[in-house]
């Protein structure tokens, strides 16, 4: 597929899917095979709404070489054909980077989310090298996960606007998932957001100002507990009620926001979608260490906002 192919898959609300562990930490595979069945019915797996697997909050970087294809072919094979779904790669060299992309795409993903090479404090050069030879050796979609966060020099190391440019003639990055760092300019994405497609990564604050210039999705951390919200609000987006859209995305994140702080700073990790899961009588399991399940405490909380909400 061309880059105008993909652009209209790899875009809206990518579904970062939790991954299903049993209570002694190994892959559910039967469980994550019914909740692919149920993410479907509720109208996830779309071209608005891809599934994605083996993401951050997905836990992808506590799964192994052999488990997270595991985790993708169960997710392709159940959502079936018509779905889209996206596979999250964790930070690696170039050459393995491109060997897994490989799998990834011969187990029937159609694109991929992958971060930058942090781990080799990489220049504007080097990120564009990356990604220009992955786009390469593939065939199907690139969204570039912007984890400025994770570099030693945020300011420097993050994707720049001019360095997204200079990727304009490779074919399969299509999108990026946009957030700066303190003292860039987050309105530099108006430079390329013509060219790709640009997902908000601003924890949900910033969707109207990404879409006011001219992004096309945003990544929410409550969509694979309770997809309906996400959904009204992204039905919004595309009828242009922009501002009515920012309104209610604030208005849940102010609902959580305490316990939200509260839980992180007891333990780090993504334990709190999977405590979100299980509060709604979905349960996926406990997260693999060393962050820890939610207990009762943590659980009731959230229940008593998830029924405030009218969530069920």
């Amino acid at each position: 597929m061309n880059r105008e192919q993909l652009k209209k898959r790899i875009r809206g609300m990518p579904v970062t899917l939790p991954t299903a562990f049993t209570d002694d930490m190994k892959l559910d595979l039967p469980r994550m095979k019914e909740m692919t069945h149920w993410w479907v019915e509720q109208g996830l797996g779309t071209n608005d709404a891809p599934l994605k697997t083996s993401a951050a909050m997905g836990e992808g970087p506590d799964l192994s070489d052999d488990e997270w294809p595991e985790i993708l072919r169960t997710v392709v094979d159940t959502a079936g054909p018509d779905a889209t779904v996206i596979c999250a790669l964790k930070p690696k060299n170039t050459l393995h980077t491109i060997e897994d992309a490989k799998r990834a795409q011969d187990l029937g993903a159609v694109g991929l989310q992958i971060d930058l090479p942090f781990f080799h404090h990489s220049t504007q050069d080097d990120n564009v090298r990356h990604f220009a030879a992955i786009s390469d050796a593939i065939d199907i979609g690139i969204m570039i996960y912007n984890t400025h966060w994770f570099c030693s020099v945020p300011q420097d190391e993050y994707m720049k606007a001019e360095s997204m440019m200079r990727l304009k003639d490779y074919e399969h990055v299509v999108a990026i998932k946009w957030d700066v760092p303190e003292g860039e300019d987050y309105d530099d994405m108006r430079q390329f957001s013509d060219t790709f497609n640009v997902i908000d990564n601003s924890g949900r604050s910033n969707v109207a100002r990404c879409f006011k210039n001219g992004g096309v999705g945003y990544i929410s951390n409550v969509i694979a507990a309770y997809p309906a919200h996400d959904l009204e609000v992204f039905e919004m987006l595309k009828k242009g009620q922009i501002a009515e859209s920012q309104a209610e995305l604030d208005r849940v994140n102010a609902a959580f926001a305490p316990w939200m702080a509260k839980t992180t700073a007891r333990s780090g990790g993504y334990r709190q979608g999977k405590g979100m899961s299980a509060a709604l009588g979905r349960p996926v399991g406990p997260p693999r260490p060393p962050t820890i399940e939610l207990d009762e405490q943590e659980l009731a909380e959230v229940k008593v906002i998830l029924d405030g909400l009218g969530w069920k």
